[in-house]
Protein backbone atom coordinates (compact mmCIF):
# COMPACT_ATOMS: atom_id res chain seq x y z
CA UNK A 1 0.00 0.00 0.00
CA UNK A 2 1.56 3.26 -0.95
CA UNK A 3 2.03 6.72 1.17
CA UNK A 4 -0.55 8.24 -0.82
CA UNK A 5 -3.01 6.17 -0.08
CA UNK A 6 -2.42 5.81 3.87
CA UNK A 7 -2.28 9.25 4.10
CA UNK A 8 -5.69 9.67 2.59
CA UNK A 9 -7.47 7.06 4.84
CA UNK A 10 -5.89 9.12 8.03
CA UNK A 11 -7.24 12.43 6.56
CA UNK A 12 -11.04 10.52 5.96
CA UNK A 13 -10.25 9.39 10.03
CA UNK A 14 -9.85 12.89 11.26
CA UNK A 15 -12.10 15.11 9.72
CA UNK A 16 -14.09 15.51 12.72
CA UNK A 17 -17.88 16.70 13.11
CA UNK A 18 -19.69 17.50 10.73
CA UNK A 19 -22.11 20.36 11.03
CA UNK A 20 -25.01 18.44 11.44
CA UNK A 21 -23.52 16.66 14.18
CA UNK A 22 -22.61 20.16 16.09
CA UNK A 23 -25.76 21.70 16.10
CA UNK A 24 -27.36 17.80 17.66
CA UNK A 25 -24.54 18.75 20.33
CA UNK A 26 -24.82 22.70 20.92
CA UNK A 27 -28.64 21.73 20.86
CA UNK A 28 -28.29 18.90 23.49
CA UNK A 29 -26.10 21.30 25.84
CA UNK A 30 -28.55 24.04 25.82
CA UNK A 31 -31.37 22.00 26.84
CA UNK A 32 -29.24 20.48 29.95
CA UNK A 33 -27.93 24.16 30.47
CA UNK A 34 -31.78 25.71 30.25
CA UNK A 35 -32.90 22.61 32.71
CA UNK A 36 -29.91 23.32 35.42
CA UNK A 37 -30.53 27.31 35.09
CA UNK A 38 -34.23 26.68 35.95
CA UNK A 39 -33.08 24.15 38.76
CA UNK A 40 -31.20 26.88 40.04
CA UNK A 41 -33.76 29.53 39.49
CA UNK A 42 -36.25 27.44 41.64
CA UNK A 43 -34.52 26.67 44.43
CA UNK A 44 -32.93 30.34 44.80
CA UNK A 45 -36.59 31.46 44.51
CA UNK A 46 -38.08 28.81 47.36
CA UNK A 47 -35.06 30.05 49.41
CA UNK A 48 -36.02 33.50 49.40
CA UNK A 49 -39.48 32.75 50.01
CA UNK A 50 -38.90 30.44 52.96
CA UNK A 51 -36.37 33.19 54.48
CA UNK A 52 -39.25 35.84 53.51
CA UNK A 53 -41.95 33.26 55.27
CA UNK A 54 -39.39 32.62 58.48
CA UNK A 55 -39.07 36.33 59.07
CA UNK A 56 -42.75 37.36 58.67
CA UNK A 57 -43.12 34.29 61.32
CA UNK A 58 -40.18 35.60 63.46
CA UNK A 59 -41.94 38.91 63.53
CA UNK A 60 -45.40 38.52 64.10
CA UNK A 61 -44.24 36.07 67.27
CA UNK A 62 -42.05 38.53 68.63
CA UNK A 63 -44.78 40.98 68.31
CA UNK A 64 -47.24 38.77 70.23
CA UNK A 65 -44.87 38.06 72.88
CA UNK A 66 -44.35 41.89 73.59
CA UNK A 67 -48.52 42.45 73.12
CA UNK A 68 -49.81 39.11 75.58
CA UNK A 69 -46.84 40.10 78.44
CA UNK A 70 -47.61 43.36 78.74
CA UNK A 71 -51.31 42.47 78.88
CA UNK A 72 -51.23 40.21 81.46
CA UNK A 73 -49.92 42.85 83.57
CA UNK A 74 -52.94 45.08 83.28
CA UNK A 75 -54.17 45.70 87.37
CA UNK A 76 -50.67 45.05 88.86
CA UNK A 77 -50.29 47.32 92.22
CA UNK A 78 -47.81 47.55 93.87
CA UNK A 79 -47.67 46.24 98.10
CA UNK A 80 -49.01 49.45 99.43
CA UNK A 81 -51.92 50.07 97.39
CA UNK A 82 -52.67 45.77 97.02
CA UNK A 83 -52.43 45.77 100.93
CA UNK A 84 -55.10 49.22 101.16
CA UNK A 85 -57.48 46.99 98.94
CA UNK A 86 -57.72 45.03 101.54
CA UNK A 87 -61.67 44.23 103.19
CA UNK A 88 -62.05 43.53 107.13
CA UNK A 89 -64.31 41.47 107.99
CA UNK A 90 -66.57 44.17 108.82
CA UNK A 91 -66.69 45.13 105.22
CA UNK A 92 -65.09 48.01 105.19
CA UNK A 93 -61.88 48.40 103.12
CA UNK A 94 -61.58 47.25 100.06
CA UNK A 95 -60.96 49.75 98.16
CA UNK A 96 -61.54 49.27 94.50
CA UNK A 97 -58.55 48.95 92.17
CA UNK A 98 -58.68 51.77 89.64
CA UNK A 99 -56.08 49.76 87.37
CA UNK A 100 -58.25 47.06 86.67
CA UNK A 101 -60.28 48.26 83.83
CA UNK A 102 -59.07 47.11 80.15
CA UNK A 103 -61.18 48.50 77.18
CA UNK A 104 -62.25 46.54 75.04
CA UNK A 105 -64.75 45.44 77.57
CA UNK A 106 -67.22 43.86 74.80
CA UNK A 107 -66.44 42.84 71.64
CA UNK A 108 -63.41 42.92 69.23
CA UNK A 109 -61.31 46.15 69.12
CA UNK A 110 -58.43 46.85 67.04
CA UNK A 111 -57.13 48.99 70.15
CA UNK A 112 -56.84 47.99 73.82
CA UNK A 113 -55.88 50.09 76.94
CA UNK A 114 -55.01 49.44 80.02
CA UNK A 115 -52.89 50.40 83.21
CA UNK A 116 -50.47 48.58 85.98
CA UNK A 117 -48.51 50.15 88.34
CA UNK A 118 -44.55 49.95 87.33
CA UNK A 119 -42.96 51.96 89.48
CA UNK A 120 -43.72 55.64 90.77
CA UNK A 121 -43.28 57.26 87.46
CA UNK A 122 -44.57 54.44 85.10
CA UNK A 123 -48.36 53.82 85.85
CA UNK A 124 -49.66 53.88 82.10
CA UNK A 125 -51.87 54.27 80.46
CA UNK A 126 -50.43 51.78 78.32
CA UNK A 127 -51.82 50.09 74.84
CA UNK A 128 -51.81 48.76 71.60
CA UNK A 129 -53.44 50.16 68.10
CA UNK A 130 -53.66 49.19 64.72
CA UNK A 131 -52.80 52.34 62.35
CA UNK A 132 -52.41 51.53 58.83
CA UNK A 133 -50.61 48.47 58.67
CA UNK A 134 -48.33 49.04 61.93
CA UNK A 135 -49.06 47.83 65.19
CA UNK A 136 -48.05 50.96 67.33
CA UNK A 137 -47.62 50.43 71.17
CA UNK A 138 -48.30 53.64 73.56
CA UNK A 139 -45.48 54.83 75.71
CA UNK A 140 -44.90 55.97 79.27
CA UNK A 141 -45.28 59.28 77.79
CA UNK A 142 -48.40 58.94 76.47
CA UNK A 143 -46.83 58.99 72.79
CA UNK A 144 -47.31 55.99 70.18
CA UNK A 145 -44.28 54.47 68.74
CA UNK A 146 -43.90 51.20 66.12
CA UNK A 147 -44.52 47.91 67.41
CA UNK A 148 -43.65 46.19 64.16
CA UNK A 149 -41.33 47.07 61.16
CA UNK A 150 -43.33 48.47 58.46
CA UNK A 151 -40.07 48.29 56.45
CA UNK A 152 -40.76 44.61 56.43
CA UNK A 153 -43.97 43.78 57.69
CA UNK A 154 -47.27 45.01 56.72
CA UNK A 155 -50.55 43.85 59.67
CA UNK A 156 -53.34 43.44 57.33
CA UNK A 157 -55.51 42.43 60.85
CA UNK A 158 -55.52 42.94 64.57
CA UNK A 159 -58.13 42.49 67.11
CA UNK A 160 -58.43 42.16 71.09
CA UNK A 161 -61.59 40.20 71.83
CA UNK A 162 -62.39 39.82 75.65
CA UNK A 163 -63.66 36.57 77.11
CA UNK A 164 -65.24 37.04 80.42
CA UNK A 165 -64.06 33.04 82.05
CA UNK A 166 -66.19 32.80 85.27
CA UNK A 167 -67.68 35.67 87.68
CA UNK A 168 -68.70 34.62 90.97
CA UNK A 169 -70.27 37.21 93.50
CA UNK A 170 -68.00 37.97 97.20
CA UNK A 171 -70.00 37.73 99.67
CA UNK A 172 -70.51 40.30 102.03
CA UNK A 173 -71.68 40.60 106.02
CA UNK A 174 -75.37 41.94 104.51
CA UNK A 175 -77.98 41.93 101.91
CA UNK A 176 -78.92 44.94 99.76
CA UNK A 177 -81.17 47.04 100.82
CA UNK A 178 -83.77 45.38 98.11
CA UNK A 179 -82.60 41.79 100.22
CA UNK A 180 -80.78 40.65 97.76
CA UNK A 181 -77.48 39.82 96.95
CA UNK A 182 -77.37 41.49 93.53
CA UNK A 183 -75.36 44.81 95.00
CA UNK A 184 -72.57 42.59 96.09
CA UNK A 185 -68.98 42.60 94.57
CA UNK A 186 -68.25 40.28 91.81
CA UNK A 187 -65.21 38.71 90.88
CA UNK A 188 -63.82 38.27 87.30
CA UNK A 189 -61.42 35.90 85.91
CA UNK A 190 -60.91 37.56 82.35
CA UNK A 191 -59.15 36.30 78.97
CA UNK A 192 -58.18 38.29 76.00
CA UNK A 193 -57.95 36.68 72.59
CA UNK A 194 -55.40 38.40 70.41
CA UNK A 195 -55.32 38.26 66.96
CA UNK A 196 -53.02 39.62 64.23
CA UNK A 197 -52.71 38.71 60.46
CA UNK A 198 -49.50 40.37 58.55
CA UNK A 199 -47.79 39.85 55.10
CA UNK A 200 -44.02 40.24 53.72
CA UNK A 201 -44.15 43.88 52.23
CA UNK A 202 -42.91 42.84 49.11
CA UNK A 203 -44.47 39.58 48.26
CA UNK A 204 -48.30 39.89 49.12
CA UNK A 205 -48.35 35.77 48.80
CA UNK A 206 -46.66 35.35 51.95
CA UNK A 207 -48.86 35.81 54.55
CA UNK A 208 -49.16 34.27 57.89
CA UNK A 209 -51.66 34.54 60.85
CA UNK A 210 -50.98 33.89 65.12
CA UNK A 211 -53.15 34.00 68.00
CA UNK A 212 -52.85 33.88 71.38
CA UNK A 213 -55.27 33.54 74.51
CA UNK A 214 -54.18 36.11 77.40
CA UNK A 215 -55.25 34.99 81.17
CA UNK A 216 -54.92 38.07 83.49
CA UNK A 217 -53.23 37.82 86.50
CA UNK A 218 -55.26 40.16 88.43
CA UNK A 219 -58.54 39.44 88.55
CA UNK A 220 -61.14 41.93 88.57
CA UNK A 221 -62.89 43.09 91.48
CA UNK A 222 -66.23 44.72 90.26
CA UNK A 223 -68.41 47.00 92.49
CA UNK A 224 -72.06 47.05 91.83
CA UNK A 225 -73.05 48.74 95.21
CA UNK A 226 -74.40 52.48 94.86
CA UNK A 227 -72.65 55.36 95.69
CA UNK A 228 -69.90 58.05 94.33
CA UNK A 229 -67.87 56.12 95.34
CA UNK A 230 -69.19 53.04 95.60
CA UNK A 231 -69.00 51.07 98.62
CA UNK A 232 -67.75 47.41 98.23
CA UNK A 233 -70.41 46.01 100.30
CA UNK A 234 -73.25 47.85 101.54
CA UNK A 235 -73.34 49.20 105.10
Amino acid sequence: MNKALLRARSLRAQRGLSLVELMVGITVGLFVVAAATSLVANQLTDNRKLLVETQVQQDLRASMDIITRQLRRAGALNMAFAQGGLASPSGAGGAKNDFATVTPSAGASTVVDFEFYRNEAEQGPYGFKLEGTVIKTRVVDGGWQDLTDSNTLKITAFSVTPKNVSSIALPCPKLCPDGTTNCWPTLEVRDFVVSITGEAKNDATVQRSISSEVRLRNDRVRFNNPGIPPPVCPP
